[in-house]
């Protein structure tokens, strides 16, 4: 199938989209947009659902960015249970903004809110949108989205910066159709090891297609997402559109993750009883050198699915199974076996006996307490129980494990919160012998980060002492493999895993090893709805070099924060 013939089919999803939000209007009901990513709502989201610990509605949040209307719900129960919760001033501080930056889904819609701050009786109608239109038929928020960051790095004497603008919008019509957008526009001169990352991998992390200037320090790029929804049955939910995802309740996901890219999908949720399942078919892009990245230059596809289904029984506790498949087909054909939304992806690809790279994974978490949660997820690539129980080391026994702890209102403390946790990602996991089907998009990482041969530690404090005022402390340990120019162990997953080097003897951090931290401390300040003040302390240590220190303070409106915590 060549590319005329895959954008066919393309057309052919999206008419067929199309043809359903005309077709089932009688059983449509309002459909949600999402929250943005690295939404300030999701730190709430965490508390509330360890808090209320059995909720039906926020107990189903490992699928982020998360759906505004079920966000709505859980506010709902939470301050009906006000009374139970204990809830202190922050938290319902916290509960109201998150509302007002909801409004569609809250009762307050309905009474069009005002805002004694308004401008011109136009703008700022309510204190979380710059425009605002309430309808019963038509909901349509637009805002601005800014962010300017300065930071100081001690091994460059230019001074790094972030310089981003654009805007974001979101609408509700006819109670049948949502959709939503964000664009903006970026110039990065970024930290000097993020540069070295971009010379190697020939990727800005988080980015797609972009530009150099004539010193190639610093990078120009856009990020566009677009997404639209409707649901097909009462309990069925359908998004067509451009963006990223995380599935997972850890800060990492060794599943799916938002460090790459946005990528083309159609997604179909079905939610029903104690149940959630999500069925993803994605267009990405495959790896790539430099010269393939020329003017007017048509990339390769590759394609993936993913499948999750979680359960909540009993209500405290969720189970996940997680299946995934990366394949691509040269010229560019689509494997339409994969497009069954029904799980076990495994079975179809042993029905077409093809070579494609395939997982399965498991997760859970546990509400204690109404102040504890435990979560963890595992990942299996290959698996041999033979050769696991040889302790050789087999390259082919490829899995990742994820553990971790929250505790929210330490000792007591009302909004201090620590979150605790370990990733094991064995060498070879997430690699394939065709790169083309390894676990990346646009030359960056689909799952960690840091890829595979790595054992990974994480500490997060974070204290929320008024409203306005958020502080956290971040470290992060890692002990990572290195391969010797030339040689392949397991480290890098975009190299073939025909190519390696060993057989056995294959264990983190070998054949070197590399022990590395990343120590952090943020300090916000919200001036107004969404509108940020914020410094940051970094302290980088590679096995090896000098101490990377850095300093940045920035400005940042209605957009997530820019990390550089890999």
């Amino acid at each position: 199938m060549g590319f005329k013939q895959v954008n066919t089919v393309l057309q052919i999803i999206k008419t067929f989209l199309v043809g359903l939000i005309f077709i089932v209007p009688g059983v449509a009901v309002a459909q949600s947009s999402l929250l943005p990513q690295g939404s300030k709502e999701n730190i709430l989201l965490e508390r509330l659902e360890i808090k209320l610990r059995d909720d039906s509605v926020l107990n189903f949040s490992g699928i982020k960015p998360y759906n505004r209307k079920w966000w709505a719900a859980g506010l709902a129960h939470a301050l009906d249970t006000s009374n139970q919760l204990v809830l202190g001033r922050v938290d319902k501080y916290n509960i109201t903004r998150s509302l007002l930056n909801n409004l569609e889904w809250t009762s307050a819609m309905a009474a069009n809110p005002s805002s004694k701050k308004s401008i011109l009786n136009s703008f700022y109608k309510d204190p979380a949108n710059m425009i605002g239109v309430y309808r019963n038929d038509f909901f349509l928020a637009v805002n601005p989205v800014l962010q300017f960051l300065v930071i100081k790095d001690n091994s460059t004497n230019e001074l790094a910066y972030l310089n981003a603008r654009g805007i974001s919008f979101r609408s509700l019509v006819a109670k049948k159709l949502g959709f939503q957008g964000y664009i903006t526009e970026s110039q990065e001169r970024p930290p000097v090891f993020v540069r070295d990352q971009v010379n190697r991998f020939r990727a800005v992390p988080g980015a797609g297609l972009y530009k150099k200037n004539v010193q190639e320090t610093i990078y120009d790029y856009f990020d566009a997402r677009g997404s639209v929804f409707f649901n097909a049955a009462k309990f069925i939910d359908v998004q067509f559109g451009y963006d990223r995802m995380f599935i997972g309740n850890g800060y990492r996901s060794l599943f799916f993750s938002d460090f790459s890219n946005n990528h083309l999908f159609l997604n179909l949720n079905l939610r029903v009883w104690k149940l959630n399942y999500m069925s993803r078919i994605m267009e990405l892009q495959p790896q790539y050198t430099r010269r393939s990245l020329g003017q007017d230059t048509l990339f390769s596809k590759k394609y993936a699915a993913v499948h999750y289904l979680t359960i909540n029984v009993p209500k405290w506790l969720t189970l996940g199974l997680f299946e995934g498949v990366v394949f691509g087909r040269r010229p560019n054909q689509f494997e339409f076996h994969y497009l069954n939304p029904i799980m076990f992806l495994r079975a179809a690809e042993l029905q077409v006996g093809s070579p494609d790279n395939a997982f399965i994974g498991f997760d859970a978490k546990a509400n204690i307490a109404r102040t504890l949660q435990l979560y963890g997820q595992v990942m299996i690539d290959e698996l041999y129980v033979k050769f696991v129980r040889e302790k050789q080391g087999w390259w082919a026994n490829k899995w990742a494990f994820q553990g971790g702890l929250k505790y929210i209102d330490v000792v007591g403390i009302k909004n201090l919160d620590l979150q605790v946790e370990a990733n094991w990602i064995r060498p070879f996991t997430y690699s394939h012998f065709d790169t083309v089907a390894n676990y990346t998009h646009y030359n960056q990482p689909l799952a960690h980060p840091l890829m595979s041969g790595v054992r990974e530690t994480i500490g997060i404090l974070r204290y929320q002492p008024a409203p306005r005022w958020t502080m956290q402390a971040k470290a992060i340990l890692w002990k990572k493999g290195m391969d010797p120019a030339g040689r392949n162990y397991g480290n890098n997953i975009f190299m073939d895993s025909d190519t390696r080097s060993a057989e056995e003897g294959l264990y983190i951090g070998r054949p070197v090893a590399s022990n590395n931290s990343n120590l952090s401390f943020w300090l916000a300040y919200e001036l107004r709805e969404n509108m940020f003040l914020e410094g940051t302390l970094t302290s980088r240590k590679i096995e090896g070099r000098p101490v990377n220190t850095m300093a940045s303070f920035g400005f940042r409106w209605n957009m997530h924060r820019r990390e550089y915590d890999y």
